[in-house]
């Protein structure tokens, strides 16, 4: 019988052998799967290969996702041609696929975002320079020697030695001619250079050394190594990995690293500090890099000769063919969740790709999110810890400041505590800074004759305050206005006021009470480019700033040695709302932010101004005692069954219609799978119901652990057809709730 059954199963191998074969072509848009079309003979297609295929009337590119025996039960349309482009690898095949089931999107949008620079699979592009030959021209004139001596100090093209040498080009085709200068190609983006593993890095202490060896370990098994380095701030944790990814480096000459970080912000001092330790700056791809630049990023990944990459979020859809290892920098941050467009978080994705290439994927931070700290404590991540700062330096000493008991001047910010506090730092030759995680000069614009709010045209988000543009500005969709002189509501003039501080006011109030102070702001608003970045962050290091008062972009990273005092001034702020991460959040922004203070030989100090101090974040933090915060936050997500004890995913829908919306929003509620271990919440209205003229309606599901939270989701989706006018989004894993 066994004889039988195999005979049958070799002659069924030998058919399909001799089948035609058909690609199944997986498109980057948002379509449910891959299409099969027919190859043509003399094409030879392998999966992963990237084909042009008829679809929709137009030629379009794609991948093959799949190579299968043509059964003929339909005539199909043949490719096109094959594109010369590296092909797809089958573990960034595979990664694609399994995001796209995790989160419940197309497949498409995530091949769209691997493909996103496809066009850059070529070669590198050339331009011809003028370089000297050595030999003397014929005829010497003050024009060839001005020439001669431009190229000799660096080769260009006939137009720039033209320029720089005051001259018109037809003295250096002349000079070719006579032999003097030789034309040669050179690139116009050059590979990057190769980092050395073996260049020494800074001198570690021995618990850095130790966890630098319980990294190393990890990377050595050549497989999947997820691993938490849970470091207190100014620990040295970037120091540490660095050993991890040099020993990547050194097992293999095609080894590729990724180092994800949560703020562009954070890209140019980490940049350096690559260069330091491995002689060759890394790859960086984010949104403000030039279109050429990543070009070139996702051309020399692709051909494997990028062996660092320091990017954002979107770095983990890069074509690498041979990753070793993947960093993923505060791996706590919320940045890493993206919200719009195809929603997912790079932390758990990152984890994910690492698996499916077999590399170390090393979670990060001081405060790690409570669902890594779970997984390290049940032991799937291997947990390497750094309890203490090296050298002198030492955790800053933290209090509150109880603002019921010492409160500001009216219309003020800034306690009698803080203010006294700062002027000590300033005495000292030391430096402040005033943290307040919100933009802008006032969060609220208020009519004074009749209270009329300024809100956001077809949102109803509160227009910001900018005093330093004289605009209106919604943070949510980025609508902005001048500030109008009379109340579009009464029409009163000069009755449009401020209410609440942000960092432009704190800013103000700073520079009235310390006049002498060099004060300044530094947000996302203050700092947009990556070079203004790099400035404010040189002038802080130098000591030219003396307060500098930040929004959330100023507690991640910097490391100033001259900083010794972190006031906050509304610690308050993040608990607010119904977020369900809101204590944890406070919690890892506050221990952030003040550990900017005292990273050097001085000691530093944070004050915490609150309303309420004795919540058990700031208990925690003034007490110094994660893990009783941690524990207490862990029982109360047990028991209510809320991540890590539980899943919860967010159906969004939204329409211009609100009562269209609400209608199909209980339809699409009423059609959830019953099944037990899943309990479904809603619809109910967002805290911001409207968003860009389209009313909103959230949906919630809890599971259980165990529960394929997404199939679930999948197949809910399926039992309902929404009118097209109705957008459905799909949240796996919520971080907002707004």
């Amino acid at each position: 019988m066994t004889a039988t059954l195999n005979d049958e199963a070799l002659k069924k191998r030998q058919a399909d052998r001799r089948k035609p074969l058909k690609a199944r072509i997986l498109f980057p848009m948002p379509l449910p799967e891959p299409f099969d079309y027919a190859i043509p003979e003399g094409m030879n297609l392998t999966a992963g290969d990237v084909v042009i295929a008829p679809l929709s009337g137009r030629s379009q590119r794609g991948v093959v996702w799949e190579v299968v025996p043509d059964e003929g039960e339909r005539a199909l349309k043949a490719v096109e041609s094959r594109q010369d482009a590296p092909p797809l690898t089958d573990e960034l095949r595979a990664f694609l696929d399994w995001s796209a089931r995790y989160t419940v999107h197309p497949p498409g949008v995530f091949l769209r975002m691997a493909l996103r620079h496809r066009d850059s699979a070529g070669e590198p592009r050339t331009q011809d320079v003028f370089e000297p030959t050595g030999q003397t021209p014929p005829r010497a004139t003050e024009a060839r020697a001005a020439v001669l001596a431009e190229a000799a100090a660096d080769a260009g093209t006939a137009a720039d030695l033209a320029r720089r040498a005051g001259v018109s080009p037809g003295v250096v085709t002349g000079l070719e001619k006579a032999g003097a200068l030789r034309r040669v190609k050179r690139r116009l983006d050059p590979p990057f250079d190769i980092p050395d593993p073996d260049r020494s890095g800074m001198n570690l202490t021995d618990g850095q050394k130790r966890a630098a060896d319980e990294l190393v370990s990890l990377v050595k098994r050549d497989a999947y190594a997820p691993v938490l380095l849970d470091g207190v701030t100014g620990s040295g944790k970037t120091e540490v990995y660095f050993e991890a990814i040099a020993e990547a480096l050194r097992r293999s000459d095609s080894a590729q690293c990724l180092v994800l970080l949560p703020e562009i912000a954070l890209t140019q001092a980490v940049t350096r500090r690559f260069a330091e330790r491995f002689g060759a700056a890394p790859a960086v791809w984010h949104s403000d890099v030039s279109q050429v630049e990543r070009r070139r990023v996702w051309r020399e990944v692709a051909k494997g000769r990028a062996r660092i990459v320091l990017g954002a979020r979107s770095a983990l859809f890069l074509p690498f063919t041979d990753l070793k290892a993947i960093v993923v920098d505060e791996e706590h941050d919320g940045s890493y969740k993206q919200d719009d467009g195809v929603v997912y978080n790079a932390r758990d994705l990152a984890v994910a790709r690492a698996k499916f290439a077999g590399a170390s994927a090393i979670l990060t931070s001081a405060t790690p999110s409570l669902e890594t700290l779970v997984n390290a404590r049940r032991g799937r991540y291997a947990h390497v810890q750094l309890p203490s700062r090296p050298g002198a330096a030492t955790l800053p000493q933290t209090e509150a400041i109880n603002l019921r008991e010492q409160p500001p001047e009216r219309d003020h910010w800034l306690s009698p505590a803080l203010v006294k506090a700062v002027a000590e730092t300033l005495e000292r030759g030391e430096q402040s800074l005033l943290f307040l995680n919100r933009r802008g000069y006032a969060p609220l614009v208020i009519c004074q004759a009749c209270g009329h709010r300024m809100t956001s045209p077809e949102t109803d988000s509160w227009l910001v305050e900018h005093r330093y543009t004289g605009r209106l500005v919604c943070h949510l969709t980025g609508f902005s206005m001048p500030k109008p002189k009379t109340c579009p509501e009464c029409g009163a003039e000069d009755t449009l006021r401020p209410v609440g501080p942000g960092v432009e006011r704190i800013e103000e109030e700073a520079k009235a009470r310390f006049p002498e102070a060099r004060v300044e702001t530094f947000s996302s608003d203050s700092a947009q480019a990556p070079g203004e970045v790099r400035r404010l962050v040189s002038r802080m290091e130098a000591g030219e700033i003396d307060i500098l008062v930040g929004t959330q972009i100023a507690a991640k990273g910097h490391n100033f040695p001259n900083l010794t005092l972190v006031g906050v001034i509304d610690a308050d702020l993040g608990l607010k709302g119904g977020d369900l991460r809101a204590a944890e959040r406070t919690y890892q922004l506050l221990v952030q932010v003040a550990g900017r203070a005292g990273r050097a030989a001085r000691p530093g100090r944070a004050l915490i101004q609150s309303y309420a101090p004795e919540h058990e974040a700031i208990q925690a933090l003034i007490a110094g005692d994660r893990n009783a915060f941690i524990d207490a936050e862990l029982e109360a997500r047990q028991a209510y069954g809320l991540p890590p004890y539980g899943r919860l995913a967010a159906i969004v829908l939204s329409g211009p219609d609100q009562e269209k919306l609400d209608q199909w929003s209980r339809r699409m509620a009423a059609a959830a799978p019953v099944t037990d271990g899943v309990e479904i919440f809603g619809p109910a209205e967002p805290p911001i119901a409207v968003i860009r003229g389209r009313w909103r309606r959230r949906i919630l599901a809890r599971a259980d652990p165990g529960i394929d939270l997404s199939a679930y989701i999948a197949a809910w989706r399926t039992r309902v057809k929404i009118p097209p006018s109705i957008r459905v989004q799909v949240d796996i894993d919520p971080y907002s709730f707004v």
